[in-house]
């Protein structure tokens, strides 16, 4: 049976950890196709880190394919995602697919079915969702600015890859086992500069690259929302670096693995 490999990289995201655990597991998925969650925990605190556990085990009792993962230190979502990655690729076949989804129920898992389809039908190899437009506007000044911020970033990433999408830095990006595989030996950031690293290694390799609206409920600051202003001046150096990036780089360490963060199966 196929199988979507759903990668959650968590920190701290404790309020919100469980009801997103539950929108995953019931998305209706395809005819024929199952899920794996692998939870990825860039070392939250202690609460966070039991309520993290606590959820890997509840899943795996109650028969959804789930691992839990924890770094011995925080590094960002970028390493959290390379070590979930890392991971789906040592048990995913050609024929398997790979999904990113935040912890903090900004996105939808209902959307899932939609971004899977243009792979199922042969006309991607990669799919990234976009939050606005027809289908969602931006409310309020906060969100104008987040949505502004998020097109100049996306229209300097069309410029330096040639890849025309609107919302580059979507969370929601899936692609094949295979082509992930192709593209993790170009992934290196460790936090938030993965966004456009990905979608660089995606025009780099000559990915056929589709969009599908998606739902998207926006939170501040104050509800724990982690990227800010910093990240959108590494976005832009990333941007232009891997404009100019020939050969893979050299991969940043790996995040050491909490021994005391023994996978729950």
């Amino acid at each position: 049976m196929p199988t979507l490999f759903v990668v959650i990289p968590i920190f701290n995201e404790r309020a919100t950890l469980d009801a997103c655990l539950d929108r995953v597991v019931h998305a209706v998925l395809p005819q024929g196709w199952d899920h794996r969650l692998v939870l990825v925990d860039d070392c939250s605190d202690p609460a966070a880190a039991a309520a993290i556990s606590a959820a890997a085990a509840r899943l795996a009792g109650a028969g959804h394919g789930a691992i839990r993962l924890r770094h011995a230190r925080n590094h960002g979502k970028g390493a959290a995602l390379r070590t979930g990655f890392d991971h789906v690729l040592r048990d995913a076949g050609d024929s398997d697919l790979v999904i990113v989804q935040d912890a903090d129920l900004e996105y939808d898992p209902d959307d899932y079915g939609a971004l899977m389809a243009p792979l199922l039908a042969g006309r991607a190899d990669a799919v990234v969702g976009f939050r606005w437009g027809a289908h969602r506007r931006s409310r309020g000044l906060p969100q104008r600015l987040h949505a502004m911020g998020n097109r100049m970033l996306t229209l300097l990433s069309n410029a330096m890859t040639g890849i025309r999408v609107r919302d580059m830095e979507c969370c929601y990006k899936i692609l094949s086992a295979p082509q992930l595989r192709r593209i993790r030996p170009w992934l290196s950031e460790n936090r938030f500069g993965v966004e456009p690293q990905m979608v660089a290694a995606m025009a780099r390799l000559r990915l056929r690259v589709a969009e599908v609206p998606v739902r998207y409920h926006a939170r501040g600051f104050s509800q724990g929302k982690k990227i800010g202003v910093r990240d959108a001046f590494r976005a832009c150096w990333v941007i232009l670096r891997e404009r100019l990036r020939r050969t893979p780089p050299v991969s940043a360490a790996q995040p050491t693995l909490d021994p005391a963060g023994d996978p729950a199966r």
